[in-house]
């Protein structure tokens, strides 16, 4: 599109000169410069003529057009000093080329050089008088018409940047371009690439860093030695990300630069965590609302970090409001464009104290540049009004014929004469510091570029070059896309440093993080804290001296964040509408923890562990389980110990007064069988007291069944045997022989029998094992016993159930029999006892769980074995041992 505007734009021309019967033929056989001449240069004439474009001037002085007269020469408030030393370099580096017999040896360089003024226009009407040269004072004419292009047969547009003299202006002094060297600001330089690329004329840009210009499909004919923004705005994501700064502000001016940097900056840095307090974009000339706006935008921030994206004329209106405004206690990052700009200092030193930002690469010393530019006297000042206007700028006085015409601050005609003594290492000036060889740096790589171009053009074989039919570029008859293609594909050397460029033209990036110190003398040193390499590993890429660094308030970083990090066991809940690095802290719910600072969420504990008490670290669950050592498990093993002891004793008591009446009556060999089986019953609680293990769990609920078994059905033949006894007094009745001892000994095994049948079905269908318990306390972890088959638990309770009633009706039966010694009413006793504790333990035993289910069990063992022991087996004790009188067959036979 831009090539067929270009094309438009010159047949209008031609159509144009048509009009006024002007032929083509007389159009492009006798040149004529339209418009006033522009006299504002630097020339030296060679083989191939470098252009130069550098801002000189800058700030320009606003007024309305009247569109009555013609517009005079825009005014500009400030010379650049700076811009004058990189235009210094340049000639200096052209120079030094020349004087060299091993690079373009057989050609001399030349230079070009003019002021863009940091403005589109200006820049543009420069960068064309450059590519398409200049006549001379004898030109015919008032001006000169700077020659476009011409058409080929074909109907495309050929450059005329290349051919010298001018086509038709056979009084041509200054040589066309074929390259320009500039210029400084990304926006300018966007608009002379638009301009000049249909012709196809490379632009090396030494300082324009936008992203943007990375773009081969839209900027084709663009290589610089400054690196892109995108390798700078890494840099500043990972320095705020390296201070913990989540919450910073960020400002741009409106322009180019600063809006792709912002984007750029905002989408990198949200990979860190950080996020924008605000991001304002302001206008480039700063009036006074905008900066009202703009301050009160800082002001309204909990942001004590902000990220300026801008130029060196912003920073002073800036820092000139915040001072009236008495803002202080921020830490200022600066962009590249003023990261190292000493000028601000004298001013506004007490604001920029402790500033950061990223330098592009310094050259510790080019040789013999520092020379050179003390080499300017008043002698040569004549050589360009650039020079003249500088010396006046810098000494404040003013040169007899003076050719300056600009005027600043003071009006250049009110300055006293200068006296022929005055000296520039009598002042300081930024034009003679060479401490911070930065932009000089890259103007000299640029310069030293397009060299090695000229000179790889120039080694080049017939036949084996880059182009059609493997023809090569000829200085001599310079193509400027072929320098180009030269210029992309050229690597060299240079003090020390490995230049190289990629695919989109732009170089390896190095950055030098500076810091703003103020020295004990007030003056300023910007002092190299750390570095950004772009060609190490991320991990690696930044490295910082943080205790070199001065910070603007205290010893330490400022804290910019929009919520305090959350600490260890708690995590981040973000607050809805807000940016991600707003949230609020909220302690990890139970069984999670969080290890790290600002978790976004809390990790779940093993089953096996729990968090501790500040729930940021996961430890072993208590292990529990009804235990010796405890109070609990002492008074239960006691309380077994003891009932198994009395039942001996009683057994022991039993057996040394077998031949008494109270010992023989109601079937002696049953009540030594019962007294053994409930000694076992009581040292079956000991089976549920320890820690359990899946043959433990396997023996515990079949003793348990079986041996209470054993003692209900003994009970059960005791009961009947009563009950019998009596029934065979009646005359005729023959029931005992039914029921005689091996009868009973046989009832007790059969009852026994389907117990452990019972018993057995259940160990070899599910039987218990043991199962730690997480659900029931949180924190704890409960080893028990799990019984496998619910049904089979309780089939086995049933059946003692079921045996117990049985022999609870017999004994009821029996209650009235005629017997002072009639065990049927103890039996009734005892199964009464047998029934209130196993009825209340099955509510309790479903209820609780651990170790309480394990004591409420074995104090249902306890309780109704000692409940049999004493009902039973209490009253034939006592007359035994304090009764003895009583011990006999009269007494018992007695009614």
């Amino acid at each position: 599109m831009a090539r067929i505007a270009a094309m438009i734009l010159l047949l209008s021309v031609i159509l144009f000169f048509n009009d006024l019967n002007v032929s083509s033929a007389a159009l492009f056989t006798d040149c004529a410069y339209i418009g006033e001449e522009e006299s504002n240069s630097f020339y030296q004439d060679g083989d191939v003529v470098v252009g130069g474009v550098f801002p000189l001037h800058y700030t320009r002085v606003s007024s309305l057009p009247l569109y009555t007269s013609k517009p005079e020469p825009g005014s500009y408030k400030f010379f650049s000093a700076r811009a004058m030393r990189w235009m210094q370099t340049m000639t200096f580096a052209i120079r030094e080329i020349n004087q060299r017999s091993d690079l373009l040896p057989e050609l001399r360089l030349g230079f070009h050089i003019r002021d863009s003024c940091n403005e589109v226009p200006v820049s543009l009407k420069a960068s064309l008088l450059l590519v398409n040269g200049q006549p001379g004072p004898t030109a015919t004419g008032n001006g000169s018409l700077e020659a476009v292009g011409e058409l080929s047969s074909k109907g495309d547009l050929i450059s005329l940047a290349s051919r010298s003299p001018v086509l038709g202006c056979a009084d041509v002094t200054r040589s066309p371009s074929p390259v320009i060297i500039g210029d400084a600001s990304s926006g300018v330089s966007m608009a002379l690439l638009r301009s000049l690329g249909p012709f196809q004329i490379p632009l090396v840009s030494y300082f324009a860093s936008c992203s943007c210009l990375s773009e081969q499909t839209e900027f084709p004919m663009f290589i610089r030695t400054m690196p892109s923004d995108a390798f700078q705005v890494r840099a500043l994501a990972r320095l705020v990300s390296h201070f913990g700064w989540t919450w910073v502000g960020v400002l741009g001016q409106e322009s180019d630069y600063a809006r792709f940097a912002v984007q750029l900056f905002l989408q990198e840095s949200s990979l860190y965590g950080v996020c924008a307090a605000y991001v304002h974009h302001f206008p480039v000339v700063l009036s006074q609302k905008p900066l009202d706006k703009l301050l009160d935008i800082i002001q309204g921030s909990s942001s004590k970090v902000i990220i300026n994206f801008c130029s060196e004329t912003e920073v002073q209106s800036i820092m000139r409001a915040i001072r009236q405004r008495n803002i202080t206690g921020i830490q200022w990052i600066a962009g590249e464009a003023w990261a190292t700009v000493k000028s601000l200092w004298e001013e506004f030193g007490d604001l920029l104290s402790g500033t950061l930002g990223f330098g592009i690469r310094r050259a510790e010393e080019i040789p013999g540049l520092k020379q050179h530019l003390s080499r300017l006297r008043r002698s040569n000042l004549q050589d360009s009004a650039f020079l003249t206007e500088f010396w006046e700028e810098s000494l404040n006085c003013r040169l007899n014929g003076s050719v300056n015409t600009h005027s600043h601050m003071v009006n250049h005609l009110d300055r006293k004469p200068c006296t022929g003594m005055e000296d520039l290492n009598d002042v300081y000036s930024a034009f003679s510091d060479v401490s911070q060889l930065r932009v000089s740096y890259n103007v000299y790589k640029a310069v030293y570029l397009v060299a090695h171009a000229l000179q790889r053009m120039s080694d080049c074989e017939a036949g084996q070059g880059p182009f059609v039919n493997g023809t090569c570029g000829k200085p001599q008859s310079l193509e400027p896309w072929q320098l180009f293609h030269y210029m992309k594909n050229t690597k060299f050397s240079i003090l020390g440093e490995k230049v190289d460029f990629d695919h989109n033209g732009d170089p390896i990036a190095s950055y030098d993080l500076m810091n703003w110190r103020r020295e004990q003398d007030g003056s300023l040193r910007l002092l190299k804290v750390g570095f950004y390499d772009a060609s190490l590993s991320p991990e690696l890429s930044l490295v910082v001296n943080e205790s070199a660094i001065q910070w603007p308030v205290g010893q330490q970083a400022v804290r910019s964040v929009c919520s305090e990090s959350c600490p260890p066991g708690k995590r981040v809940a973000r607050r809805k509408g807000k940016p991600v690095c707003c949230f609020d802290c909220v302690t990890c719910a139970e069984g999670a923890v969080s290890n790290n600072t600002d978790s976004l969420d809390c990790t779940r504990c093993p089953e096996d562990m729990w968090p501790n008490d500040m729930r940021n670290l996961c430890h072993q669950k208590n292990v529990e389980f009804l235990s010796y050592q405890e109070p609990m498990g002492i008074v239960l093993c006691a309380g077994s110990v003891l009932g198994a002891c009395l039942s001996l004793l009683v057994l022991v008591m039993f057996y040394k007064h077998r031949a008494t009446p109270v010992v023989r009556a109601n079937n002696m060999e049953l009540s030594f069988f019962l007294l053994l089986f409930m000694a076992t019953c009581f040292l079956i609680g000991l089976l549920f007291i320890g820690e359990p293990s899946d043959l433990l769990c396997r023996i515990r609920y079949p003793a348990f069944g079986i041996s209470f078994a054993l003692c209900i059905s003994c009970l059960l033949a005791k009961t009947v045997v009563v009950l019998m006894a009596f029934r065979a007094t009646l005359p005729g009745s023959g029931v005992m022989k039914w029921f005689g001892p091996s009868q009973q000994r046989a009832s007790v095994l059969v009852c026994t029998v389907v117990q452990g049948s019972i018993c057995l079905i259940w160990l070899l269908t599910y039987p218990p094992f043991t199962n730690s318990n997480t659900g029931y306390l949180r924190n704890t972890i409960i080893i028990e016993c799990a019984t496998g088959s619910e049904v089979g638990f309780w089939c086995v309770l049933g059946y003692i159930g079921l045996l117990a009633c049985l022999c609870f009706f017999m004994a009821f039966l029996a209650r009235e029999l005629p017997d002072n010694f009639n065990e049927a009413k103890f039996i009734t006793f005892s199964m009464l006892i047998f029934f209130a504790v196993w009825i209340t333990f099955i509510p309790v035993y479903v209820s609780t769980a651990g170790k309480y289910t394990v004591a409420v069990h074995i104090f249902a063992i306890l309780a109704s074995a000692y409940g049999l022991l004493f009902c039973i087996f209490a009253p034939k004790c006592y007359i035994i041992i304090f009764k003895p009188a009583k011990n006999s067959k009269k007494n018992i036979m007695r009614k």
